[in-house]
């Protein structure tokens, strides 16, 4: 089985954290000059139209799920205005073998934690394919189990804010074969400063004001932030050996090679110029659709070997 982990980018950052602002502004100046170049690693991609099944484990209010499904409904949407969650996805066209499209299928629900409160990592392959029961699209699907804040995930927090894998199974919704697989936990009553960052202020470095999340929601707008960013690695590198830079265990991949990066102007501990609304004073960089806003990470462009910014 390969996984692929997603760390948080408060803990990715921390010794360039721990260092007063204009330190920090200086040693970024100097990393930048630094080309970023992800490296193809000849495998396979996920290309076309894929299905995200999705397993809800754990109690998420509807108006949680809202949050959620119209952030994923939003990755292929043109409705919404610009800059906008699809525009933000477009740049995976950009990887080998053209667009995707990714449309939300099956959802389970989970409420009573069947497997308990506290996941290891080796539940996650057969827990994710009870998102996947009765679907018949094999490799085309993504199973995403998404936890509630009350569920403890093996190394949640401590070295991660969400993963991705690939695994193969004969119980595979689709028959014999590899199936991908992701998972993203609400952090806000467990690590809201590693996980939620920026909307949570940070356990170590500068202690800025926190932004005003979008969706009202720490924990949720948290887990958009990380789920976006395990969605592009798992369409871009699914199998290990896709795009990646450095270890294949512990790859840096589309977007966490842009970790902390949301807006012009980044560096660590600062997320970047972005847009406020209006009403609420809130910071999102992305528009979906229902009139919902979202602040996303910056993602690399193959094209460009550069982060790329919404705003």
């Amino acid at each position: 089985m390969k996984k692929f982990l997603y760390i948080s980018s408060l803990l990715f950052l921390l010794i360039l954290l721990s260092t007063p602002a204009e330190a920090a502004r200086k040693l970024t100046a100097l990393v930048q000059e630094q080309p970023l170049v992800l490296d193809y690693h000849n495998g396979p991609l996920l290309k076309g139209n894929i299905t995200l099944n999705l397993l809800w484990y754990g109690r998420f209010s509807p108006a949680q799920r809202s949050i959620i499904l119209d952030f994923l409904q939003s990755l292929n949407s043109p409705r919404s205005s610009a800059p906008s969650v699809s525009s933000w996805w477009r740049t995976t066209e950009y990887y080998k073998g053209g667009p995707s499209s990714l449309s939300v299928g099956r959802q389970v629900y989970d409420e009573g934690c069947s497997l308990g409160k506290l996941l290891k990592s080796p539940q996650m392959p057969s827990l994710s394919l009870k998102a996947a029961s009765g679907s018949r699209n094999g490799g085309t699907t993504i199973n995403v189990i998404l936890t509630s804040e009350d569920v403890a995930v093996d190394g949640f927090c401590t070295s991660r804010c969400g993963t991705h894998a690939s695994t193969s199974s004969s119980a595979n919704a689709g028959g014999k074969g590899k199936f991908t697989y992701a998972w993203v936990g609400n952090p806000v009553s467990q690590c809201p400063g590693q996980c939620a960052w920026p909307f949570h202020q940070p356990i170590y470095g500068p202690q800025t004001p926190p932004l005003v999340a979008p969706n009202g929601d720490i924990g949720v707008d948290g887990m958009i932030i990380n789920l976006a960013t395990v969605l592009a690695g798992t369409i871009t590198n699914p199998y290990g050996n896709g795009y990646f830079q450095g270890s294949a265990d512990a790859p840096l991949e589309a977007a966490s090679a842009c970790t902390g990066i949301f807006g012009k102007g980044a560096y660590p501990g600062y997320p970047g110029a972005l847009l406020a609304d209006k009403t609420t004073g809130a910071s999102y960089n992305a528009n979906g659709i229902n009139g919902r806003k979202y602040l996303l990470p910056a993602m690399w462009n193959p094209r460009t070997s550069t982060c790329d910014t919404l705003v």
